[in-house]
């Protein structure tokens, strides 16, 4: 018996890297999994029903069940369209993996509408569908579990990156908003900012020697690492675990803190900005929080 045995999952960017990797980990632990993926170029554009296929044979040959979508999740209907066909062919849906994701990073003054708009769409919004179109389901049921991908570009920080910051920062308040409103029906839902080497990783621009030896730490750690965290936050084992974001480092897993108040000043005759420009950078200024990248803060070697 696998721990999620009996349950459908469904995966979204399921046919490549870290989607792959948790879809066939899934059908192993004996969930029917729907595995959904236009099969889009990293940018988002163009199509392929390949991906998703080959991740359905793949695990059929393996003894278990699956089904592809190729419905892309920007638009609501098909978020909704997607549910349907998990509902048709298993009965029931019990778990969404939103991981499906594209890139256009663009330092900020150069980046377009578009680069913003698009990344916004398929990684907040695209989330958001999902979500949605479960939600009413779970509520039924009274179970159900989401497991949304954020990353730590957006808790900590990146070069070129501000809408792919925005949006997987954004899936933080999304995936606590729906853990607070969904956990009176037992609906959990939480975060994984994963480190895997991918499409994704491997699309970031290496200049120094620090970042080349970045991106070969990054090189070592597969998506195969990613899934097991991924299948345990979806099964009844997780029970309890709900609003929180954890991370994937290879053979290292973290619990992130959230947002809190850290130091405080106050003035009984109020403030002006004469009188904050005197107090505030000394009050606060060892505990303003730097400028730092993901690679700053995560500068040692994968465990």
């Amino acid at each position: 018996m696998g721990i999620v045995e009996g349950k459908v999952a469904i995966v979204t960017g399921g046919g490549r890297g870290i989607g792959r990797a948790v879809s066939l980990l899934m059908a192993k632990e004996g969930a029917s999994v729907v595995v959904c993926d236009i099969g889009a170029s990293l940018d988002g554009s163009g199509g392929d029903a390949g991906p998703a296929q080959e991740v359905v044979a793949e695990i059929k040959k393996g003894g278990g069940k699956a089904i592809a979508s190729t419905l892309n999740i920007v638009e609501p209907q098909n978020g909704d369209l997607i549910v349907k066909s998990a509902l048709d062919a298993f009965g029931r849906v019990d778990i969404v993996v939103n991981n499906a994701g594209i890139l256009r990073d663009r330092i900020f003054h150069k980046m377009s509408w578009s680069d913003w708009s698009d990344v916004i769409a398929v990684h907040l919004h695209g989330s958001f569908n999902m979500c949605h179109a479960v939600a009413g389901i779970f509520r039924e049921q009274n179970s159900g579990a989401i497991v949304n991908m954020t990353s730590t570009s957006g808790l900590i920080g990146n070069f070129g990156q501000a809408n792919y910051m925005a949006a997987k920062l954004g899936i933080v308040g999304l995936s606590r908003g729906i853990a607070l409103d969904m956990q009176r029906y037992n609906v959990r839902s939480n975060c994984i900012a994963p480190f895997a080497w991918s499409r994704m990783i491997g699309s970031i621009p290496a200049e120094t020697d620090a970042e080349k030896k970045r991106l070969e730490r990054l090189q070592q750690m597969t998506p195969e690492t990613i899934a097991p965290l991924v299948v345990y936050l979806g099964s009844d084992a997780a029970e309890g675990i709900s609003g929180q974001i954890f991370s994937v480092r290879n053979n290292e897993v973290f619990l992130f803190n959230q947002t809190r108040p850290i130091r405080s000043m106050h003035r009984s005759d109020g403030w002006t900005p004469e009188k904050l420009s005197q107090q505030l950078k000394g009050a606060f200024g060892p505990s303003l929080t730097p400028l730092d990248r993901s690679g700053d803060v995560f500068s040692w070697d994968p465990i």
